[in-house]
């Protein structure tokens, strides 16, 4: 990786994560896999069906025929997707994404960190939650959608 000189204090740039995503899910795609998403779901912002999370990670399947209005952009994933039968609007902020990888094969890529000190920092828990999200008594972030 190349860094700026000290002192530089050059133009920053935005995240890298939103592109390596877009870019590594239209190969999977490309390939005739099934891309799926390894999301934090205790991570501000996130909103997924609660039955969906387990040990506070979700697995989605953003396949084209899997689900409706499919949207990368730089801040979040959104889309629509059928839960036990049932849709639900579906919204992870980037910084929520771990992997993105292909189920029929497992490759894939975690995603990095974003070095740039982005919005897509994690924000630290508050002083008064623990600070292991598998604590006892540590509330989701998660909003139920009836």
């Amino acid at each position: 990786m190349i860094e700026d000189p000290p002192g530089d204090t050059g133009p920053s740039m935005t995240s890298h994560r939103p592109y390596l995503l877009r870019a590594l899910n239209e190969w999977i795609a490309d390939n005739g896999m099934t891309p799926h998403l390894l999301v934090d779901a205790t991570r501000a912002g996130v909103q997924v069906p609660a039955q969906a999370v387990s040990d506070g990670k979700v697995v989605l399947n953003i396949a084209e025929r899997a689900v409706a209005r499919l949207l990368i952009d730089n801040d979040a994933v959104s889309f629509t997707a059928r839960f036990g039968g049932v849709s639900h609007p579906v919204v992870v902020p980037i910084s929520a994404v771990l992997a993105i990888y292909a189920r029929e094969t497992g490759q894939g890529m975690a995603l990095p960190d974003d070095p740039t000190g982005s919005h897509d920092e994690p924000t630290p828990p508050p002083a008064d939650l623990p600070p292991d999200p598998q604590a006892p008594g540590r509330r989701g972030h998660l909003r139920v959608i009836k």
